[in-house]
């Protein structure tokens, strides 16, 4: 293939491979030079490391450096040094009149690509000039598709990404028109499963918690009813006071709504907060009567939430409460019915806080 060939091709050619020849000696850089040029390689002469260095720092064009080792001032193996420190991706060929394996070793040891013995033939500086533009080539070529690679593997994690994205939108979304059937079912309670669940948010972020975390939390919150699904309408819509026999019944929504959730993957975690809320703090709740940490923390968040959310609310039998009257019963169940230190934090969170949430879902509130 003629270098014409391989231009129209885009292909490298010797000339585009510049080599710096680095050797005090004016007779050896002319003959090393003399023979690459004649190779058809583009060769630059310079008398010192230092007169390198500066080459390589203004000029990038270089593929390789053929350096003698022992030479004045900076000597071979410091240019060497600097080389694999500054310009890593070029080889460095050491060349020098010392027959010593031992200095052949430290030089490869310390980063050059080989090592040539003055005097030399032609065909072996050619080879070996040769060898070191091949190791380049290929070492560009695998950093090439290691980084295309690398592109294509994070195009292909964002789509996965945007579509798990998209997938858990669509959850969210159904979980919205369950919630919102909850709420129907359950007259009295319209716009609870919203408020109650932006009550546990705001208590979960004043936490500091995970993202992560509080959206499982948060879907927990929202569905925490979900069990009340399978609670005669007859027990759910009693305009009185139920029976004994009718708490009992209505006491199983917990576990019920656990039942729902636990075999859907993605509610897996939010089953627990669901099967854990109606459970205090003190162990006086139901239905397993779990006590402190047994309670698994969204429960214990959503606790306060959901007390806040009823004392603040119309009831059919009362009025709704101001917002400080919420916040003073609930201080006064902390350690009883709540967990005493998410009590702190929720009564770190100002008046104006809760009222702006509550505003924003719709639902009035007691003065």
């Amino acid at each position: 293939m003629t270098v014409s060939t391989m231009v129209e091709q885009g292909l490298p050619s010797m000339a585009d491979e510049r080599i710096l020849v680095v050797d005090d000696e004016n007779s050896i850089r002319e003959v090393v030079c003399s023979i690459l040029n004649q190779a058809g390689f583009d060769c630059r002469p310079v008398t010192s490391g230092e007169e390198a260095l500066a080459l390589l720092h203004s000029d990038a064009g270089y593929a390789m450096v053929l350096s003698d080792l022992i030479m004045e001032g900076m000597d071979g193996l410091s240019l060497l040094a600097r080389i694999r420190l500054e310009h890593p991706d070029i080889p460095v060929v050491m060349v020098t009149a010392v027959h010593d394996i031992s200095v052949a070793l430290t030089a490869i040891r310390n980063g050059a690509y080989d090592y040539l013995p003055k005097p030399f033939e032609r065909e072996q500086l050619l080879a070996i000039v040769r060898r070191a533009m091949e190791n380049r080539r290929l070492k560009q070529e695998n950093l090439a598709y290691q980084t295309k690679l690398e592109s294509l593997v994070a195009a292909r994690t964002e789509m996965l990404r945007r579509a798990l994205a998209d997938l858990e939108r669509s959850y969210d979304i159904t979980l919205e028109a369950l919630g919102d059937a909850l709420d129907l079912k359950d007259a009295e309670t319209e716009g609870h499963s919203k408020r109650v669940t932006a009550f546990t948010i705001a208590i979960a972020r004043a936490m500091e918690l995970p993202h992560d975390n509080i959206r499982v939390i948060a879907r927990g919150a929202f569905l925490h009813d979900v069990g009340k699904m399978a609670i005669p309408d007859a027990i759910l819509r009693k305009p009185g006071r139920l029976s004994a026999e009718e708490q009992e019944i209505m006491r199983h929504h917990a576990q019920l709504g656990y039942q729902i959730l636990h075999r859907i993957p993605f509610l897996r975690e939010a089953a627990d907060i669901v099967y854990s809320h109606q459970e205090c703090f003190d162990g006086s709740g139901y239905p397993r009567g779990l006590k402190g940490d047994q309670i698994p923390l969204g429960a214990r968040i959503f606790a306060i939430a959901d007390t806040f959310d009823a004392i603040t609310s119309d009831r059919p039998y009362r009025s709704a409460q101001s917002i400080p009257a919420g916040r003073r019963e609930i201080e006064r169940h902390s350690g009883r019915q709540f967990d005493p230190e998410i009590v702190q934090v929720f009564l770190s969170i100002p008046d104006h806080i809760w009222q702006e949430l509550r505003n924003e879902i719709g639902a009035p509130t007691g003065r």
